[in-house]
């Protein structure tokens, strides 16, 4: 077994730290002990964004708003599934995450972030959802709505936060939020905030790996 190296830090504001890992040729984001991704499981977070697509159509210039950046392969997926025409707004809370993606991931962030269409905000996704008018509003903040990294992004899974994430959709616009494990209340809470929801299990790794959720909640 390759022992992991440890390549950087980063403090999240308002939160815990987490830990840059490479072992071999793959990267691991932990927070304590929890692995929150890994370059070898990427099928989920590339699953928000190309089923989103699907349910927005073929918008001529859709407008997404994605929170946050990760490792980007939901901007990646996005990035390939879209049109010249299309706008992907990304908002990552932590700068050293944004750092790591042009530095020791270089490689795997292929560009990405510097692709024409793509505006980087180093901000909480939080003021934002309200700020605009989007096709889609992606969200994998976290580890869902069981927040583990900071309190503080309760606020975006709570009613008063879906209500303004449904506000600054367009008409037929899809908030998806991607998830690590189920949670019954929350889906009774995007119900409640007037959504028409779909919920989906995603494998992390093809069909293999962890059972991950989507909601597609439509307005």
């Amino acid at each position: 077994m390759i022992p992991r190296e440890l390549l950087a830090t980063a403090q999240i504001p308002g939160g815990d730290e987490l830990r840059l890992y490479r072992r071999g040729g793959d990267f691991m984001i932990a927070l304590g002990g929890n692995e929150l991704m890994s370059t070898r499981n990427s099928g989920s977070e590339e699953a928000l964004a190309a089923m989103t697509c699907e349910r927005i159509g073929h918008t001529d210039a859709p407008h997404l708003l994605i929170g946050g950046y990760g490792m980007g392969f939901t901007l990646r997926a996005a990035l390939g599934a879209l049109g010249p025409n299309a706008r992907l707004t990304v908002a990552e809370l932590a700068p050293e995450i944004i750092d790591w993606a042009r530095g020791p991931m270089a490689a795997l962030t292929a560009g990405c972030l510097d692709d024409p269409r793509v505006h980087l905000l180093i901000d909480d996704v939080a003021e934002f959802v309200g700020g605009g008018r989007y096709d889609a509003i992606l969200l994998d903040v976290d580890n869902g709505p069981d927040g583990l990294t900071r309190a503080e992004n309760d606020r975006l899974y709570s009613l008063a936060g879906l209500g303004s994430a449904k506000a600054a959709l367009k008409p037929g616009g899809v908030l998806a939020i991607w998830s690590a494990a189920p949670d019954e209340r929350f889906a009774r809470r995007l119900k409640h905030a007037g959504f028409k929801v779909e919920e989906t299990m995603v494998r992390a790794r093809g069909a293999k790996g962890a059972r991950h959720v989507i909601w597609f909640c439509s307005r």
